[in-house]
């Protein structure tokens, strides 16, 4: 905390600019991540780049890295029954004003990964698109989603054995397909993706 505190004091009235990016918009099951994160000027962390094109290996140290340097983070989870209810598009949106909403010190402006930005952002924003490999904070916020978000469904892969979550993070993969045919939806499928609803409505014919 002392740390983080002169760093703030270090940077005076510079502006905060948080990073804002998501993971899991495509899987059919498990919690919608999204994180925001205002990088410390002072503490740059090397090796930052869109998570999709890190190894697993490399995202989970950098992980820790980004957790310790940061000036601030935040991580919010949208769960399979929000992500129904609202859509994923609006989802999206959704965390990611909560997740710059979250952050402490707040951030001046925002730059969102993608093409939309959220009408009830906290502060001014920008969408960026390909920003997760061209804005280290994006990059970061990349980082803490997919890292948070898989370490998740490997967990869950205890709570809903047979899935096989811990390997394919939800996605649509012939074995989590396969799985899903066979076991039928869990509490963590999104029952308005199109291969999870087609089941649920054949279960209902019959």
């Amino acid at each position: 905390m002392r740390q983080a505190q002169e760093a703030r004091e270090s940077i005076g009235a510079s502006l905060f600019v948080a990073g804002v990016d998501e993971a899991g918009r495509g899987p059919l099951a498990g919690p919608l991540a999204v994180a925001a994160v205002i990088l410390d000027p002072s503490r740059p962390i090397p090796g930052l780049d869109d998570s999709k094109k890190l190894s697993e290996a490399k995202r989970e140290a950098l992980y820790p890295l980004i957790i310790e340097r940061a000036l601030a983070w935040c991580v919010v989870l949208i769960e399979p029954d929000e992500i129904d209810r609202l859509n994923i598009f609006q989802a999206t949106m959704t965390g990611m004003s909560r997740a710059v909403a979250g952050l402490a010190p707040g951030a001046h402006e925002a730059l969102v990964d993608g093409n939309q930005l959220p009408k009830d952002l906290p502060c001014p924003g920008r969408a960026i698109v390909g920003g997760d490999a061209l804005e280290p904070a994006i990059s970061a916020a990349s980082i803490l989603a997919k890292v948070s978000r898989d370490r998740l469904m490997v967990a869950m892969e205890n709570l809903h054995p047979g899935y096989g979550f811990a390997a394919h993070k939800g996605y649509p993969t012939p074995a989590h397909l396969a799985a899903l045919q066979m076991l039928g939806p869990c509490a963590q499928h999104r029952r308005s993706f199109a291969p999870v609803r087609l089941l649920l409505d054949q279960a209902r014919l019959f």
